[in-house]
């Protein structure tokens, strides 16, 4: 065949300006496809990786759409729409931007000779990144520093490490929020991320660490790869990225649901008061300290033991030991243990891994499967010690330690306490509280607290923005040692007052801490503080304080009324993505005042928490987003789009309800799975129209992945003062009449309805 002229030449032109796609000096692919609804997945990948992408277990196992850009080579500018966004490349670097449906800019990645990938950034916070913040330079006086919420302006090294001070643990996920309208998440490689520069972030990869070997429980102090993806994962020049639209916040979270898997349902005990226990005398004290609870009536669902030589005297024998501690139980262990579940406690026992002698990696799946070789490392090896403890009745279990795993032996470790438990009692919802913890771990029932920090206001404040990027990046369910766990002179019943109170609004609502005593409700009525477990203690002069523990009791009792609420959160978590702790950005992202908060946050939809964290506070400035905003505790409304100042008296942390809210109302119980006769009251706060979906299930069973749930639908027309009452999905357990009690707020007119399932109506 012959060509004219022209067209020969064109051709030739157009050969000799192709750019051949490479990576880390090689020539690779670049593959991007749909990932969710508003997300997309962009792969660039040497060509000799045959793989269609690197595996992580932080995504959930599903089966993943065919890329609809697979290029080799780059001509020049293409254009595409992959899933709901509009895809550009461009050469000389190759450029990726993504555009949404609307033409808004979501992002674009630049994909540098160097390996690092950079990505332009505004002023709008960045979030997210997971659980923690800096590291305090040697000699630095933490306590002065500002708190780290939004994430710019500095390089994130982005290791896993223990830490104290005021952010605790340091478990980072490289899921970036941007409050501006977009979200990233490296999948692979590992990454620095770099954001000092105020216009451009740059992903630096991370080769694997030093050829020390694996990290054990002597080495952990080094960093050798704990926490961080095996060597054998990383592959030069190996690229995984997420882009997501992040313009509707919602959205942005129901994807990231969706591609790591959907929150398993706690049992709803979960979301009750737990005591911890440390140096323990014997078992008559065990059981003691639950009748105290049950006469002073301060609710209570679970105790937690911790192990010994964490402290002198614990559950077990020393650590790691699935043997209970002869020591402490003068009766058998199970005896002691049915007495608790008959004083309507769960317990809780805490547990170390074995060191790599005995547990050389953690791998596998429960039930084991067939291609899967059963050595001391598989998962359903180690679960079967731990069988002895199940049979005796311990109902969970706190996993430590572990922090020389790597990144995908801690994933793992989470995967273990689910699966375990329901291979040895099938329909029992099973719950663990870790240390360590990644992006994925919801689909495990992934609940991680923040590790060891320090009795300190400024760890209380900073808890806060730990907690809110937490939620946004890794888990919906996080919680804090309330009290902080190393003692000092500045742990007073007002610190663990404060802290107890922002306690009751997190997932994860335990007391803890060394000196143990004064994490008791009634521990500093106390003229003494029980077993000293540490160099610096409370001082003496602030014990014998009877006024803690009524507000200690005050706001244990509130949880328990928000009971319903809160488990329609957990179920919100895994229908939506959702988390229970929320940034005011996810529901007001255009208030750019809202969106830089740290220091308060919206549990769940509807109320607005303002936690106290300084000294003495006699007042608090809280920001009330666009609306109109009840008091929590005098109805008072007040108009949003503005900071007002609360005044607080030990007894108040500020509460605000938004108008058109329908907030369920529980009696108090003395555990959540106490019956009652007294109906479940539905606030509803006037000033706008609101809707609310009250979800129910038996609280315990794996049923409800069956969809064995009622879910009740209130409607509230403001204009007309109609509330509506229709049953969207009935479970067989939900009783067929029932009563509520509809009180209108700020008013207080209220209406008895009896409630048979039929839809209904009525006007105040």
């Amino acid at each position: 065949m012959k060509f004219h002229l022209p067209l020969a030449l064109l051709l030739l032109t157009g050969s000799i300006h192709a750019q051949t796609i490479t990576t880390s000096g090689q020539p690779a692919q670049l593959n991007i496809r749909s990932a969710g609804a508003h997300s997309i997945r962009i792969t660039l990948k040497p060509i000799s990786y045959k793989d269609a992408a690197p595996y992580t277990p932080a995504l959930a196992i599903r089966k993943e759409a065919a890329p609809e850009i697979s290029i080799k080579e780059l001509h020049g500018p293409l254009k595409k729409r992959v899933g709901n966004m509009l895809v550009s490349i461009r050469p000389k670097p190759l450029t990726v931007t993504v555009t949404n449906n609307k033409g808004e800019k979501v992002q674009e990645l630049s994909f540098q000779e160097n390996g690092n990938i950079t990505f332009p950034i505004d002023d709008h916070p960045i979030l997210g990144m997971g659980e923690g913040g800096p590291k305090p330079a040697a000699g630095t006086n933490w306590r002065q520093l500002p708190v780290e919420f939004d994430r710019r302006g500095r390089l994130h090294q982005m290791l896993p490490r223990w830490q104290g001070d005021a952010y605790g643990s340091r478990n980072p996920v490289p899921l970036l929020v941007g409050t501006g309208g977009w979200a990233l998440f490296v999948a692979s490689p590992w990454v620095q991320v770099d954001l000092q520069n105020k216009a451009q972030g740059s992903f630096i990869p991370t080769p694997p660490a030093g050829q020390g070997g694996p990290q054990t429980q002597t080495n952990q102090h080094l960093n050798q790869g704990k926490g961080l993806p095996p060597a054998s994962s990383f592959v030069p020049g190996l690229l995984d990225v997420f882009v997501f639209d992040a313009h509707d916040p919602l959205q942005f979270m129901q994807d990231v649901s969706i591609l790591t898997g959907p929150a398993a349902m706690p049992p709803k005990w979960a979301l009750g008061y737990m005591q911890s226990h440390r140096t323990l005398e014997d078992d008559a004290q065990m059981t003691g300290i639950v009748d105290t609870f049950r006469a002073k009536q301060i609710p209570l669902d679970a105790v937690i033991y911790l192990g010994t030589g964490f402290a002198p005297r614990g559950w077990n024998t020393p650590q790691p030991s699935f043997d209970f501690n002869p020591e402490v139980f003068k009766r058998t262990p199970a005896a002691v243990i049915n007495d608790l579940h008959n004083n309507h406690v769960k317990v809780v026992v805490h547990i170390v891994p074995w060191d790599r002698d005995k547990l050389p990696s953690l791998h596998g799946s429960i039930p084991l499967l067939s291609y899967e070789n059963p050595d001391a490392g598989h998962i359903n090896t180690y679960w079967q010690q731990h069988l002895g403890l199940m049979n005796a009745g311990i109902d969970a279990f706190w996993p430590d330690e572990g922090d020389w795993f790597n990144l995908f032996e801690r994933i793992k470790r989470h995967q273990l306490y689910y699966q375990g438990p329901l291979s040895t009692r099938p329909n029992v919802r099973p719950w663990s509280l870790h240390r360590n913890g990644f992006l994925g771990i919801a689909q495990w029932g992934g609940w991680v607290w923040s590790g060891d920090t320090e009795s300190s206001w400024k760890t209380l404040e900073t808890q806060i923005a730990v907690g809110i990027n937490y939620s946004l990046s890794l888990s919906p369910f996080w919680g804090s040692d309330i009290g902080g766990f190393y003692p000092n002179e500045e742990l007073t019943g007002e610190l663990y007052a404060r802290w107890f109170q922002f306690g009751a609004f997190c997932a994860s609502f335990r007391s803890h801490g060394k000196t143990w005593w004064t994490r008791l409700p009634w521990g500093w009525g106390l003229h003494e503080m029980g077993p000293i477990e540490a160099k610096n203690n409370p001082l003496p002069s602030e014990l014998n304080n009877p006024a803690i523990e009524p507000v200690v009791k005050k706001y244990d009792e509130l949880r328990y009324q928000l009971l319903s609420y809160n488990y329609t959160l957990a179920w919100q978590a895994r229908t939506t993505g959702l988390p229970l702790m929320r940034a005011l950005w996810l529901h007001y992202p255009q208030d750019e005042q809202a969106t830089a908060l740290g220091n308060q946050y919206l549990w769940g939809r509807d109320l607005l928490v303002a936690p106290v964290f300084q000294k003495g506070a006699t007042t608090r400035e809280v920001y009330l987003p666009a609306g109109t905003w009840y008091d929590w505790w005098t109805n008072t409304p007040a108009t949003g789009h503005q900071t007002i100042t609360r005044k607080v008296d030990l007894s108040i942390m500020p509460i605000y309800v938004r108008a058109g809210a329908i907030i369920p109302l529980d009696p108090v119980r003395q555990y959540t799975g106490q019956p009652t006769d007294t109906p479940l009251t539905i606030r509803i706060y006037r000033g706008a129209n609101g809707d609310y979906t009250l979800y129910e299930d038996d609280g315990i069973s794996q049923a409800y992945l069956k969809g064995a749930a009622t879910l009740t639908h209130f409607s509230w027309n403001n204009e007309a003062k109609k509330l509506s009452i229709n049953t969207l999905r009935s479970s067989t357990n939900q009783p067929a009449k029932r009563m509520f009690n509809i009180v209108l707020l700020p008013e207080g007119d209220s209406l008895q309805v009896k409630y048979t399932g039929v839809p209904v109506s009525f006007t105040f």
